[in-house]
């Protein structure tokens, strides 16, 4: 499927940081955005031209779309002004149409020995609380069917005995307070960096690229996607209407009608092991029994139609990862749905 009219992805960092997140925008799509010129310019090239308020494109290919995903690229000198700005009722019509945020700052520890690396921490720290209140008010937070990333560039010896792996714990954890995961680019890396960590996992720019791939890109109202291929998308229908109904509850409900939802891991061409559904067909069985009656029925079907499309929302977010972290995200977005029942 092609997706002709994409979301977009905001990409923004401190202004001092430029470099930073054009490295990161060269890593992702392969070439670097150019500036655009400043009004009024009259010194250096480099100081009458700016990435701010420029447009570049990430070219995504998958299994299962292909799109040309604007970039807007802004620089942030206030944070708080800035996010005052998105969040304002004349930016709604902005964030209606994003589908990613990445932000990207100089990596550090908030708790630094020095007055320069405190204050140089506190303004990235401050850039992704911001970063994060636009992404929770503005967007919906962990409601938002799109992604949002942290992006610390530097250098940190994991290897040394200076607390690596606590810089990178704590600014997980900063991030995850407001709503965005962290990754770690090495300052001197480039697209060759990174790769995958003990547990397989990708790290670096290439779990930047594979969180991006992983998102839905078409617009909300349908829009964007070619129509020009009916005959061959005719054996995709299904796979369309269960996108729809995980974020469309009239959708979830009217197509559950009509053809109601086999608990069957196999129908659900997700990573899900069959043992773990073995639980969760008795759970709702034997809630059944014990809620017999009308207004137990009704009940039930609201809770497996909740149950249904919580499912397919984990399926469509982990379309293109491998296969044992989708079984990962399939056993515990099961074990969530047990605990409701």
């Amino acid at each position: 499927m092609n997706v002709s009219s994409p979301r977009r992805i905001l990409a923004v960092s401190l202004t001092d940081s430029s470099d930073h997140l054009s490295r990161v925008v060269k890593d992702l799509t392969g070439s670097s955005p150019l500036p655009s010129a400043l009004p009024g310019g009259h010194s250096s090239e480099a100081e009458t031209s700016t990435v701010a308020g420029t447009t570049h494109t990430l070219p995504l290919s998958t299994a299962y779309y292909k799109a040309e995903v604007p970039i807007w690229l802004d620089l942030v000198s206030e944070p708080a002004g800035w996010a005052d700005t998105f969040l304002s009722s004349e930016a709604r019509e902005v964030l209606d149409v994003l589908g990613g945020v990445v932000v990207v700052f100089s990596l550090g520890h908030p708790g630094s020995a020095t007055a320069a690396g405190r204050n140089g921490d506190e303004q990235s720290r401050e850039l992704v609380r911001h970063v994060g209140r636009v992404v929770k008010e503005g967007l919906g937070g962990w409601e938002w069917d799109g992604v949002g990333l942290a992006v610390g560039v530097g250098d940190v010896d994991l290897a040394g005995d200076e607390g690596g792996e606590k810089v990178l714990d704590s600014w997980e954890d900063v991030c995850a307070e407001f709503g965005l995961e962290f990754v770690h680019v090495s300052g001197s890396g480039g697209k060759a960096e990174g790769g995958r960590n003990e547990f397989g996992e990708k790290t670096g720019i290439f779990r930047v690229l594979e969180a991006l791939e992983s998102n839905d890109w078409a617009q909300a109202d349908g829009l964007g996607e070619d129509d020009d291929e009916d005959e061959e998308d005719g054996d995709r229908s299904g796979e369309g209407e269960s996108r729809r109904a995980a974020t469309n509850p009239e959708v979830s409900t009217r197509a559950e009608l009509d053809d109601p939802p086999d608990l069957d891991p196999e129908s659900l061409e997700f990573g899900f092991d069959r043992e773990d559904f073995v639980g969760l067909r008795q759970a709702i069985w034997s809630g059944d029994r014990e809620e017999d009656g009308e207004e137990g029925t009704v009940d039930d079907v609201q809770k497996l139609e909740g149950m249904m499309r919580k499912l397919l929302a984990v399926r469509d977010m982990s379309a293109g990862l491998p296969e044992e972290q989708r079984k990962r995200m399939a056993k515990k977005a099961v074990g969530e749905v047990m605990k409701e029942l």
